[in-house]
């Protein structure tokens, strides 16, 4: 991915090495990682989880050093969001509308959100509603590419612009109308509306990718394929065999991996965020 010599965002704040005392944590590796990722990947509400999980973690130092490394990704970061900051400017100017940017917050090992409560690193890159901030721990990379087998920068992308697909719900008001059904839908219903909000934030990553490459010809070959791999390699299915050895689709809430990748590249080849209903096409 041709990012080197792009602006980074200014909306990022660096909590990493912070610590903090104790925060809430599971296990380390792909152990914790699946079970706690077959339902926040990539979306979900750390809160609902990480409440039940109240297992002591020990401050990070804030004196450790930073590898070349972990301060490369740190500014790869920063420019993949500030690419979503200026495709979605120019889409909803183009609208006659301004776009509020969500702030990204780098933590390491666990950190506490003001919307929606402690979580750490086990649950993956979140978004919060309640602040509008997404949380990454920059280690989720290495798992990423190592545990989940879904390697390259544009794979990286790809997962920080479908938390910026979730703050693009919330603004528009998606989010809160799917929230506000929780309470008169059975578990299963819901987890199908789960599904649905997941999968709309797969395709506006995938609507960021198209427009970031058409103004900043960003894409080397062979990266879509790495984004849809990634894309694959999250999908409920593919996580609940690697869990469980068996597949609960009444327990799916961000979409199989056919479902994933399907809306991904359809945001991809399309560009237009008014092709991504996947509230109608959730069968797709």
């Amino acid at each position: 991915m041709r990012w080197i010599g792009n602006k980074e965002s200014d909306n990022v704040e660096d909590r990493r090495g912070g610590g903090g005392g104790k925060g809430v944590a599971m296990g380390g590796g792909i152990g914790g990682i699946i079970i706690v990722l077959i339902y926040l990947f990539m979306g979900g509400d750390p809160s609902q989880v990480m409440n039940q999980l109240q297992i002591s973690a020990p401050a990070q130092s804030s004196s450790a050093p930073r590898s070349a490394e972990e301060e490369k990704l740190a500014s790869f970061t920063k420019v993949v969001l500030g690419l979503t900051e200026t495709v979605w400017d120019s889409i909803y100017q183009s609208r006659g509308s301004s776009y509020e940017k969500p702030t990204l917050v780098m933590f390491s090992g666990q950190v506490q959100s003001e919307g929606c409560g402690a979580a750490s690193s086990a649950s993956g890159p979140f978004y919060c509603p309640g602040d509008r901030k997404v949380y990454i721990d920059l280690s989720f990379f290495d798992e990423l590419s190592e545990k989940l087998n879904a390697p390259g920068e544009f794979a990286m992308a790809y997962v920080i612009a479908h938390e910026v697909g979730h703050h693009l719900q919330t603004l528009n008001g998606t989010s809160q109308k799917v929230n506000s059904a929780r309470r008169r839908l059975s578990e299963k219903e819901y987890n199908q509306l789960s599904v649905k909000l997941e999968l709309q934030a797969d395709f506006l990553a995938g609507v960021w990718a198209h427009h970031a490459n058409k103004l900043r010809d960003i894409l080397d070959p062979g990266d879509l394929e790495s984004a849809l791999n990634a894309a694959n390699a999250i999908g409920d299915d593919r996580l609940q065999k690697q869990s469980k050895g068996y597949v609960v689709p009444d327990a799916f809430t961000h979409g199989t991996s056919k479902q994933r990748m399907y809306w991904f590249k359809k945001g991809f080849d399309t560009g237009d965020p008014s092709q991504g209903d996947t509230f109608a096409g959730i069968d797709e």
